[in-house]
């Protein structure tokens, strides 16, 4: 993107304009700072698939009644160790938060905690709850599914079949925390959805026409759409490849199976029927080192053998190896300083949004 297609936009602003848009849609002013700190929080990441691009389909499918303001987990069953929640369709960034604390509470007082999280509003970058579990002490493993929509195509495949799936582990080590998060799918759907409005351009093999032709137009997936329109992924003819041929896409079938047939809350499909917002799967499991006893051991051979992988010499001297979360903290620090980068037609989309709603933005 060159500076003529970008809006600048520091992160306070941002974060002020769509707690704003949240409030006047109908949410409490904490939910609404709640999903705007995610939501800008996934910008400072670096992860703007998981940001404020997100805001216009939000308050969409808020009208639509498919995405719920103020709502609670509802608890399932309890079994002390283990836990199953029913989100009521409430905002991904309030009901992932619920759920996820009383996961950290749990294994912070028993050692280990597993919790199953089904009918949840999108719950946007996952990587944010492993950080808050690492911020615990605690390891966490995540896996993620989008009930009712299917938009990648299996190894080997042309047709949607799996959600795009993430997974997301986070281990907390002395100064040197790792948190892996990943779609399961080649791109994000967000990444697609950032490529629509003028962002960075997609890889050209990132999705797959009927014919099973490789393609890197967005339209593919979306069908037409003016520059500030929603983006409905029902509308293309096409799907997104999973990552790493069979291996991405056995992990994106494990996924389903855990975080959405596990949990109760459903698959990417079979469907019937349009597709109404996102309701997301999640299957957690949190551990305290504290409690297994090898705590010491673990940071000490842990931290050694980061730094053993660290030190491997680079292909190219300029660009070192890096571990997960380096690219996200050097992000953060990066436009924190500088301002977030929006593409222009996604900055036009949520002006849109906001004055649709008698918001300045």
């Amino acid at each position: 993107m060159t500076i003529d297609q970008v809006h600048l936009i520091s992160a306070d602003v941002l974060e002020a304009t769509v707690r704003a848009i949240f409030a006047a849609a109908g949410c409490g002013q904490e939910e609404a700072g709640l999903i705007a700190r995610e939501l800008v929080g996934a910008n400072l990441a670096g992860h703007d698939s998981h940001g404020v691009v997100r805001v216009p389909l939000y308050v969409d499918w808020m009208r639509e009644g498919w995405v719920r303001a103020g709502q609670q987990a509802e608890v399932v069953t309890d079994g002390g160790g283990f836990v199953v929640l029913d989100g009521r369709q409430g905002f991904g960034q309030t009901i992932a938060a619920q759920a996820v604390a009383l996961g950290i509470e749990r294994a912070a007082a028993n050692g280990t905690c597993i919790v199953a999280l089904r009918n949840s509003g999108h719950v946007g970058r996952v990587g944010a709850y492993a950080e808050t579990a690492l911020a615990a002490g605690l390891i966490s493993i995540h896996f993620v599914n989008v009930a009712k929509s299917p938009l990648v195509a299996p190894f080997g495949a042309v047709e949607r079949r799996f959600s795009t799936a993430p997974f997301a582990v986070g281990i907390p080590l002395p100064e040197r925390p790792v948190v892996l998060d990943f779609a399961t799918s080649l791109v994000a759907e967000g990444k697609v959805q950032v490529a629509s409005y003028g962002g960075r351009p997609l890889p050209p093999d990132a999705l797959i026409g009927p014919e099973g032709v490789p393609s890197g137009d967005p339209r593919l997936l979306y069908g037409d759409y003016g520059p500030t329109d929603l983006r409905h992924p029902g509308g293309g003819v096409g799907a997104i490849r999973a990552f790493g041929e069979h291996k991405g896409s056995g992990l994106a079938l494990m996924c389903e199976l855990l975080a959405g047939a596990f949990t109760g809350g459903g698959c990417a499909g079979p469907i019937d029927g349009p597709r109404k917002g996102i309701s997301n799967g999640m299957l957690s499991i949190y551990l305290s080192p504290a409690h297994f006893g090898t705590q010491a051991e673990f940071e000490r051979i842990a931290r050694d053998y980061l730094d053993w992988v660290l030190g491997a010499r680079p292909v190219d001297p300029a660009a070192p190896v890096l571990a997960p979360g380096d690219p996200e903290a050097a992000n953060r620090e990066e436009r924190l300083a500088k301002g977030i980068p929006l593409p222009v037609n996604t900055w036009g989309a949520i002006v849109r949004t906001a004055e649709g709603l008698g918001v300045t933005a």
